[in-house]
């Protein structure tokens, strides 16, 4: 009887397995990685944060945005944290707690827009060179090899330099300056999966060439995509406060934490909190995206099954 209970046991748990979906399967290895779950957390937060923001700007038509976070108080410049403000004051006697808060939108959002961009074009133009090969898969790659020789912070320092200090053009410097790497992941994982069979069936039922892409080849290839998307993001960060630093990003007043480093560094032996603070910010987002990356590669990496 505790032999026919065991087998019964293990069938179930085997049944189980059969039942989770690839996805489900992921999530539950996913879970296990206690700092990957942390590092979730910690950007849902912030992402959760940077909606209030939003919703608040919307209810109070900009007002609260203008007075509180944008508006100057000399009297209390560099005023350090308090329980009244408990990050302080910056150079002009903004409250830094709230410029934090605010500067999400920018340094956060900003660098997913550009990743989010960068995966759509350089996903385009990898699917196109792995899938059809030959000429044109040189001529693409080659133009890519060219990118990828150019360090991505200069390429975009350059680009930026060029079109001239904007929010749209940083988006364009930093999104251009990634492409190639997603271009070049998206080629690799195709040509591992166009010659398998379920995309022989495909062809021999008269599926197209972009329906083959879109629906079957595209879809297997989104682990190495969604791993390489979450640490792009967190470069992409980086260089959006590394440009804001050199004053080639965000301008001010506007709340992003590469600019507001760059602002207090006169100011650093006065008031220590004007600088560690936003930096402490980047160095914790940029961490818990790389400890996301790395729990998710582990996830969706079909050799880390456990």
């Amino acid at each position: 009887m505790a032999e026919i209970g065991i087998n019964t046991s293990t069938a179930k748990a085997i049944v189980i397995k059969k039942q989770r979906s690839l996805w489900q399967e992921a999530w539950r290895r996913f879970l296990k990685n206690k700092l990957a779950v942390i590092s979730l957390i910690f950007l849902m937060t912030m992402v959760i944060l940077a909606f209030g923001t939003i919703v608040i700007d919307f209810v109070t038509d900009g007002k609260f945005y203008q007075e509180n976070v944008i508006n100057q108080n000399l009297r209390l410049r560099l005023k350090p944290p308090s329980s009244e403000h408990i990050f302080g004051l910056d150079e002009f006697g903004r409250d830094m707690f709230l410029r934090i808060i605010w500067g999400i939108r920018y340094s956060l959002f900003m660098s997913v827009i550009s990743i989010v961009f960068s995966v759509l074009v350089g996903g385009f133009f990898g699917a196109i060179a792995g899938y059809y090969g030959k000429r044109i898969d040189n001529v693409v790659m080659r133009a890519m090899d060219i990118l990828l020789a150019i360090p991505p912070m200069l390429l975009a320092t350059a680009i930026v330099a060029a079109l001239g200090t904007s929010l749209v053009n940083v988006l364009i410097a930093i999104a251009i300056s990634t492409v190639p790497t997603f271009a070049r992941i998206v080629r690799a994982a195709i040509l591992t999966i166009k010659d398998q069979e379920f995309i022989e069936a495909a062809t021999a039922l008269g599926a197209s060439d972009f329906r083959k892409i879109m629906k079957y080849i595209i879809p297997n290839a989104m682990s190495p995509i969604i791993v390489q998307a979450t640490m792009g993001t967190a470069g992409a960060l980086l260089n959006i406060a590394g440009l804001s630093f050199l004053g080639l990003g965000i301008q001010p007043p506007t709340p992003e934490w590469g600019t507001m480093l760059s602002n207090a560094r006169t100011y650093m032996r006065d008031a220590w909190h004007i600088t560690v603070i936003p930096g402490i910010a980047i160095m914790l987002t940029i961490l818990s995206l790389n400890l996301m990356g790395d729990g998710l590669r582990d996830a969706l990496d079909p050799k880390m099954k456990r």
